[in-house]
Formats: structure tokens, C-alpha cells, sequence
């Protein structure tokens, strides 16, 4: 294999495994902003706001899965954690209200998605196994 091939597999080998962790921890960023800024710049969508909440959280922890899928289990109970406590975050915000009933919408959506992410790598590697 000639020299420079190798450094592009390398490279391309090194994104392939920074870019879903990237992915996850830019996720999560923008689910802290969109949280505790004010409710005036929160985005608007089709669907209802709790659906939101629980879809965010989903992808947010199917992000990290595959980023980190050997600590699946600690990502959906940090997922379950951060979803209250970036809810409590929004005592530091006079336009925002924290409910129970969001921070646990939030937690159920964690752990749907950490969950079915779990599930498909651990079908796709029986699959791949034979």
C-alpha cells in the first residue's frame, strides 16, 4: 500500500470514529441552550412541545450509543439525570418555568432512544456474527 493511502485510511478512520462524538456532544449543547434561553428564542415546530422534548432527548442519547455504545447503560441514566437537571437549569432563566412533568417527558425520551440504539448495534452485530 503506497504511503499516502495509508494516512488517508488513517484519516478517514479517525473521522469516522470522532464524528458521531461530535455529533452527540453538539446535540446536547444545543438542547442546554435552547432550555435555559429565554422562551422567546425557543424554535417553533409542527409537532407538540412535549413530543419535542422526548424526540430531543431520544436523539440526543441514540448519539451518544453510537458514539460510546460500550457504556450504554450510563449514557441512558446521565440521559435521565441531565434531562432533570438541565429542566432545574431553567430556574436560572425569569422567562422559563421548570415542570416534573418536562424533565420526565425529557427522561422518557433518553431512555426510548438510548435504548432502540442499543438494540439495533446488538442486532447488527448478531446479524454480522451469523
Amino acid at each position: 500500500m503506497l504511503p499516502f493511502a495509508r494516512v488517508a485510511l488513517y484519516c478517514y478512520a479517525m473521522m469516522t470514529n470522532r464524528l458521531p462524538k461530535y455529533i452527540a456532544w453538539s446535540v446536547l449543547l444545543l438542547i442546554v441552550i435552547v432550555t435555559i434561553c429565554p422562551i422567546g428564542f425557543r424554535p417553533h415546530t409542527l409537532t407538540s412541545v412535549g413530543l419535542d422534548r422526548a424526540a430531543a432527548f431520544a436523539f440526543c442519547s441514540a448519539a451518544f450509543v453510537l458514539a460510546y455504545p460500550r457504556y450504554w447503560l450510563a449514557i441512558i441514566v446521565a440521559g435521565i439525570v441531565a434531562a432533570f437537571g438541565i429542566e432545574a437549569l431553567q430556574f436560572l432563566s425569569p422567562t422559563r418555568h421548570p415542570h416534573l412533568m418536562d424533565a420526565t417527558v425529557k427522561a422518557a425520551g433518553a431512555v426510548a432512544g438510548g435504548l432502540a440504539t442499543f438494540s439495533y448495534l446488538t442486532f447488527r452485530a448478531r446479524l454480522a456474527a451469523g
